[in-house]
């Protein structure tokens, strides 16, 4: 019986010393102040301070701006916390980086989420239904001010790339293209005219008779091919009823003799 109760006795102090330290753990670690995963949020308190305003009060544009500034910083602050959350949750259980880090990334999403319900609510008190499209909007703008970014910065990064790698190539100053000119019937009074004209009128004229072979210019004559083949056999025929053949004759005529 002894032998039975030690090891009962073992496990229930191991499990009841593991629960007291997750207890007290998880009891200092409610209280822990975590440094914050991002450092401010100025968008958000200009449009407080403008939404503050009374004398004078804001103008609606101006506060729907800010708005819009706002949205912009939380739609680039959800792409950031997409794309570090896999790589930190990799890292921490491998070992490399510690919890503190995990746990800010984790407050710092709690803090968006009630960020986005605030700026829709904002957003429908301007326009009903302005609260489902404004991070639509926001993510278009960001997406144009990178293109723009990007475009204003071409002609310095340019000059610094030759400056590192050199010209590649001169500037080659291509012609212009020409014009293609189709040729058209020729203006009426023009020799050419003149002559289509006559050609039209000999083209119009009526054709000689079927059957009658038409002259060439060389004075020479094709040779005549009318007569068919059903007409030469047809002839044949012909004369192989009405001139029996010479071997058939002889022998009636020796029949009769005899």
């Amino acid at each position: 019986m002894a032998s039975v109760l030690v090891p009962v006795l073992y496990v229930g102090i191991v499990v009841s010393s593991l629960l007291l330290f997750s207890h007290f753990y998880r009891k200092r670690s409610a209280g822990k102040l975590y440094e914050p995963y991002f450092s401010s949020h100025p968008e958000r308190d200009v449009y407080v301070s403008l939404l503050q305003k009374t004398d004078p009060p804001a103008h609606e544009a101006l506060l729907k701006a800010a708005l819009v500034r706002r949205a912009m910083t939380d739609v680039s602050r959800v792409v950031r916390l997409r794309e570090d959350k896999p790589a930190l949750q990799n890292l921490l259980q491998k070992g490399s980086i510690g919890e503190d880090l995990w746990n800010s990334l984790l407050q710092a999403e709690k803090e968006l989420e009630a960020e986005i319900m605030e700026v829709v609510a904002e957003a429908n008190t301007f326009v009903e239904g302005w609260g489902s499209i404004i991070f639509q909007s926001a993510g278009e703008m960001i997406a144009n001010e990178k293109m723009r970014t990007v475009y204003e910065e071409t002609p310095a990064s340019r000059e610094l790339k030759e400056r590192k790698y050199g010209k590649v190539g001169a500037k080659i100053d291509l012609p212009l293209p020409q014009p293609v000119l189709m040729p058209g019937p020729p203006p009426p009074g023009h020799p050419a005219h003149a002559a289509a004209l006559a050609a039209a009128a000999a083209g119009s004229a009526p054709n000689s008779a079927p059957g009658t072979p038409v002259k060439p210019p060389n004075s020479l004559m094709p040779p005549r091919t009318t007569s068919t083949k059903a007409e030469s056999v047809a002839s044949s025929d012909g004369e192989s009823r009405d001139t029996p053949s010479p071997s058939k004759s002889s022998k009636k005529k020796g029949k009769k003799r005899k």
